[in-house]
Protein backbone atom coordinates (compact mmCIF):
# COMPACT_ATOMS: atom_id res chain seq x y z
CA UNK A 1 0.00 0.00 0.00
CA UNK A 2 1.47 3.45 -0.85
CA UNK A 3 1.82 6.12 1.33
CA UNK A 4 -1.01 8.01 -0.21
CA UNK A 5 -3.11 5.41 0.40
CA UNK A 6 -2.09 5.07 3.75
CA UNK A 7 -2.92 8.37 4.43
CA UNK A 8 -6.26 8.25 2.71
CA UNK A 9 -7.04 5.24 5.18
CA UNK A 10 -6.36 6.77 8.56
CA UNK A 11 -8.56 10.38 7.65
CA UNK A 12 -10.70 7.60 6.76
CA UNK A 13 -10.52 5.88 10.20
CA UNK A 14 -10.00 9.10 12.43
CA UNK A 15 -13.39 10.09 10.52
CA UNK A 16 -15.57 6.81 11.48
CA UNK A 17 -14.08 6.90 14.78
CA UNK A 18 -14.74 10.53 15.82
CA UNK A 19 -12.53 11.97 18.83
CA UNK A 20 -14.14 8.85 21.27
CA UNK A 21 -11.05 6.96 22.94
CA UNK A 22 -11.15 2.96 22.39
CA UNK A 23 -11.25 0.67 24.40
CA UNK A 24 -11.81 -3.69 24.52
CA UNK A 25 -15.28 -4.73 24.92
CA UNK A 26 -15.82 -7.77 25.91
CA UNK A 27 -18.39 -10.08 27.93
CA UNK A 28 -20.42 -8.47 30.44
CA UNK A 29 -20.21 -9.62 34.14
CA UNK A 30 -22.71 -12.17 35.26
CA UNK A 31 -26.06 -10.70 36.16
CA UNK A 32 -26.01 -10.32 39.73
CA UNK A 33 -25.32 -8.04 42.02
CA UNK A 34 -21.87 -9.03 44.17
CA UNK A 35 -19.60 -7.34 46.91
CA UNK A 36 -20.22 -5.22 49.47
CA UNK A 37 -23.04 -2.79 50.22
CA UNK A 38 -23.01 -0.38 52.50
CA UNK A 39 -25.84 1.48 55.24
CA UNK A 40 -29.30 0.81 56.64
CA UNK A 41 -31.20 0.86 53.32
CA UNK A 42 -29.29 -2.09 51.77
CA UNK A 43 -30.40 -5.40 53.02
CA UNK A 44 -28.60 -8.37 50.94
CA UNK A 45 -27.51 -7.54 47.28
CA UNK A 46 -30.22 -4.41 47.02
CA UNK A 47 -30.58 -1.24 47.82
CA UNK A 48 -33.64 1.28 48.08
CA UNK A 49 -33.14 4.52 46.56
CA UNK A 50 -32.79 7.42 49.53
CA UNK A 51 -34.90 10.24 49.64
CA UNK A 52 -32.98 12.16 51.34
CA UNK A 53 -28.64 11.68 52.39
CA UNK A 54 -29.68 11.29 55.94
CA UNK A 55 -31.36 8.26 55.27
CA UNK A 56 -28.07 6.12 53.84
CA UNK A 57 -26.50 7.10 56.67
CA UNK A 58 -22.74 7.02 57.38
CA UNK A 59 -19.65 5.17 57.01
CA UNK A 60 -19.26 3.14 60.54
CA UNK A 61 -15.07 3.35 59.47
CA UNK A 62 -13.18 6.18 59.99
CA UNK A 63 -11.47 7.12 56.54
CA UNK A 64 -14.29 5.97 54.62
CA UNK A 65 -16.98 7.83 52.26
CA UNK A 66 -20.34 6.92 51.41
CA UNK A 67 -21.47 7.22 47.83
CA UNK A 68 -25.18 6.35 46.02
CA UNK A 69 -24.71 4.73 42.31
CA UNK A 70 -28.13 5.32 41.00
CA UNK A 71 -28.12 3.38 37.12
CA UNK A 72 -31.47 4.04 35.23
CA UNK A 73 -34.06 5.24 34.29
CA UNK A 74 -33.77 2.22 31.55
CA UNK A 75 -35.08 -0.94 30.64
CA UNK A 76 -31.88 -2.56 29.29
CA UNK A 77 -29.03 -4.72 31.56
CA UNK A 78 -26.71 -2.20 33.31
CA UNK A 79 -23.58 -2.91 35.80
CA UNK A 80 -21.09 -0.67 37.26
CA UNK A 81 -17.92 -2.61 38.00
CA UNK A 82 -15.54 -1.26 40.89
CA UNK A 83 -12.63 -3.24 43.30
CA UNK A 84 -14.35 -6.33 44.77
CA UNK A 85 -18.00 -4.86 43.34
CA UNK A 86 -20.32 -5.74 40.81
CA UNK A 87 -23.59 -3.42 40.65
CA UNK A 88 -26.58 -4.89 38.52
CA UNK A 89 -29.67 -3.19 37.10
CA UNK A 90 -31.90 -6.00 35.10
CA UNK A 91 -34.39 -4.83 32.65
CA UNK A 92 -37.32 -5.66 35.01
CA UNK A 93 -36.59 -2.27 36.78
CA UNK A 94 -36.03 0.58 35.35
CA UNK A 95 -33.96 2.08 38.34
CA UNK A 96 -32.03 1.11 40.67
CA UNK A 97 -29.71 2.17 43.85
CA UNK A 98 -26.88 0.65 45.17
CA UNK A 99 -24.74 2.33 48.16
CA UNK A 100 -20.85 1.64 48.82
CA UNK A 101 -18.14 3.13 51.14
CA UNK A 102 -15.34 3.75 49.30
CA UNK A 103 -11.57 5.10 51.19
CA UNK A 104 -9.44 7.98 50.22
CA UNK A 105 -7.63 7.35 46.60
CA UNK A 106 -8.11 6.24 43.58
CA UNK A 107 -10.51 3.60 42.36
CA UNK A 108 -11.48 2.26 38.96
CA UNK A 109 -14.75 2.31 37.77
CA UNK A 110 -16.95 0.52 34.48
CA UNK A 111 -19.85 1.39 33.37
CA UNK A 112 -21.35 -1.57 30.80
CA UNK A 113 -24.66 -0.98 28.67
CA UNK A 114 -25.99 -3.99 27.08
CA UNK A 115 -29.12 -4.60 24.17
CA UNK A 116 -28.81 -5.96 20.94
CA UNK A 117 -31.08 -3.87 19.36
CA UNK A 118 -29.93 -0.35 20.64
CA UNK A 119 -29.07 0.72 24.61
CA UNK A 120 -30.09 3.00 26.77
CA UNK A 121 -27.75 4.10 29.90
CA UNK A 122 -27.99 6.08 32.99
CA UNK A 123 -25.90 6.99 35.67
CA UNK A 124 -25.85 9.06 38.66
CA UNK A 125 -22.68 9.51 41.48
CA UNK A 126 -23.30 10.79 44.59
CA UNK A 127 -21.02 11.69 46.96
CA UNK A 128 -22.81 11.76 50.46
CA UNK A 129 -21.42 14.52 52.47
CA UNK A 130 -21.54 13.35 56.57
CA UNK A 131 -20.42 16.70 57.34
CA UNK A 132 -23.27 18.62 55.98
CA UNK A 133 -25.64 15.92 55.39
CA UNK A 134 -26.18 16.80 51.48
CA UNK A 135 -25.68 14.64 47.90
CA UNK A 136 -23.30 15.92 45.62
CA UNK A 137 -23.43 15.11 41.71
CA UNK A 138 -19.97 13.42 41.68
CA UNK A 139 -20.71 12.02 37.92
CA UNK A 140 -24.01 12.15 35.90
CA UNK A 141 -24.08 10.75 32.56
CA UNK A 142 -27.47 9.45 30.29
CA UNK A 143 -27.59 9.00 26.70
CA UNK A 144 -31.08 7.91 25.14
CA UNK A 145 -32.77 7.77 28.67
CA UNK A 146 -35.78 7.95 29.72
CA UNK A 147 -37.82 6.93 26.57
CA UNK A 148 -35.17 6.08 23.50
CA UNK A 149 -31.59 4.80 22.71
CA UNK A 150 -28.50 5.93 22.37
CA UNK A 151 -27.11 7.71 19.11
CA UNK A 152 -23.48 8.22 18.62
CA UNK A 153 -23.71 11.52 18.02
CA UNK A 154 -25.75 11.88 21.32
CA UNK A 155 -22.04 10.72 22.71
CA UNK A 156 -19.97 12.68 20.82
CA UNK A 157 -21.85 15.66 22.33
CA UNK A 158 -21.07 14.15 25.99
CA UNK A 159 -17.83 14.59 25.63
CA UNK A 160 -17.70 18.14 24.86
CA UNK A 161 -19.74 18.56 27.91
CA UNK A 162 -17.36 16.63 30.17
CA UNK A 163 -14.56 18.60 28.50
CA UNK A 164 -15.99 21.75 30.23
CA UNK A 165 -15.52 20.34 33.88
CA UNK A 166 -13.12 22.56 35.79
CA UNK A 167 -10.13 20.61 37.30
CA UNK A 168 -12.33 17.23 36.40
CA UNK A 169 -14.47 18.10 39.08
CA UNK A 170 -18.59 17.86 38.16
CA UNK A 171 -19.77 19.27 41.86
CA UNK A 172 -17.46 22.00 43.25
CA UNK A 173 -18.61 21.55 46.55
CA UNK A 174 -17.76 17.74 46.54
CA UNK A 175 -14.24 15.90 47.14
CA UNK A 176 -14.07 13.87 44.42
CA UNK A 177 -12.98 13.80 40.97
CA UNK A 178 -13.29 11.78 38.25
CA UNK A 179 -10.53 11.34 36.05
CA UNK A 180 -9.72 9.05 32.79
CA UNK A 181 -13.44 9.27 30.94
CA UNK A 182 -13.20 7.12 28.19
CA UNK A 183 -15.41 4.90 26.37
CA UNK A 184 -16.31 2.92 23.20
CA UNK A 185 -19.60 1.20 22.04
CA UNK A 186 -20.77 -2.13 19.98
CA UNK A 187 -22.99 -1.87 16.99
CA UNK A 188 -26.47 -3.16 17.23
CA UNK A 189 -27.26 -5.55 13.65
CA UNK A 190 -28.56 -2.53 11.89
CA UNK A 191 -25.29 -0.99 12.24
CA UNK A 192 -26.98 2.76 13.21
CA UNK A 193 -27.06 2.69 16.67
CA UNK A 194 -24.48 0.88 19.89
CA UNK A 195 -25.93 -2.13 21.06
CA UNK A 196 -22.86 -2.23 23.76
CA UNK A 197 -21.38 1.03 25.85
CA UNK A 198 -18.83 0.39 27.91
CA UNK A 199 -17.32 3.35 29.58
CA UNK A 200 -14.40 3.63 32.33
CA UNK A 201 -13.20 6.53 34.77
CA UNK A 202 -11.42 7.26 38.06
CA UNK A 203 -12.77 8.34 40.94
CA UNK A 204 -10.50 10.41 42.65
CA UNK A 205 -10.99 10.98 46.33
CA UNK A 206 -9.64 13.65 48.42
CA UNK A 207 -9.04 12.69 52.47
CA UNK A 208 -11.26 16.37 53.22
CA UNK A 209 -14.98 16.50 54.16
CA UNK A 210 -16.90 18.75 52.32
CA UNK A 211 -17.79 21.96 54.24
CA UNK A 212 -20.87 23.28 52.27
CA UNK A 213 -24.33 21.88 50.90
CA UNK A 214 -24.32 20.71 47.17
CA UNK A 215 -24.87 24.14 44.91
CA UNK A 216 -23.39 26.48 47.38
CA UNK A 217 -22.59 29.35 45.19
CA UNK A 218 -18.99 30.24 46.63
CA UNK A 219 -18.18 26.64 45.98
CA UNK A 220 -14.90 26.71 43.86
CA UNK A 221 -14.81 30.14 44.29
CA UNK A 222 -11.59 30.64 45.64
CA UNK A 223 -7.99 29.94 44.52
CA UNK A 224 -8.74 26.47 44.32
CA UNK A 225 -6.56 24.13 46.99
CA UNK A 226 -7.08 23.47 49.97
CA UNK A 227 -4.22 22.46 52.45
CA UNK A 228 -6.23 19.08 53.33
CA UNK A 229 -7.65 18.25 50.02
CA UNK A 230 -4.34 16.36 48.66
CA UNK A 231 -5.23 12.60 48.83
CA UNK A 232 -3.52 10.22 50.30
CA UNK A 233 -1.03 8.40 48.02
CA UNK A 234 -1.94 4.31 48.72
CA UNK A 235 -1.62 2.22 45.27
CA UNK A 236 -3.82 2.55 43.10
CA UNK A 237 -6.70 0.33 43.24
CA UNK A 238 -6.98 -2.78 41.21
CA UNK A 239 -8.23 -2.23 37.17
CA UNK A 240 -11.43 -4.00 35.98
CA UNK A 241 -10.05 -7.01 34.42
CA UNK A 242 -9.74 -6.74 30.77
CA UNK A 243 -12.75 -8.04 28.96
CA UNK A 244 -12.11 -10.78 25.96
CA UNK A 245 -13.92 -9.97 23.05
CA UNK A 246 -17.17 -11.68 22.53
CA UNK A 247 -17.93 -14.31 20.29
CA UNK A 248 -19.52 -13.37 16.57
Amino acid sequence: MSKRQLLVLAGFLAACGGDRKMIAIGPPPAKATTGALAGPLCSGQSCKCMESPEEAGVPESAGLKRFEIKLGPTPHDLWVTLPGVVLYKSPERATMCFYVDLPTGVHAVELRASNESGVAAAIAVSELGAKVKSAYATFRFSCGSPGGVCALEELDGKKAEYQQAKKNTHDACGSTKVKELIWDTGRSPDGIVPNVIAMRMKLQIYKFQPDKPHGDPSCGAGDGKRRDQAPEEPAESAEPAEPTPPAP
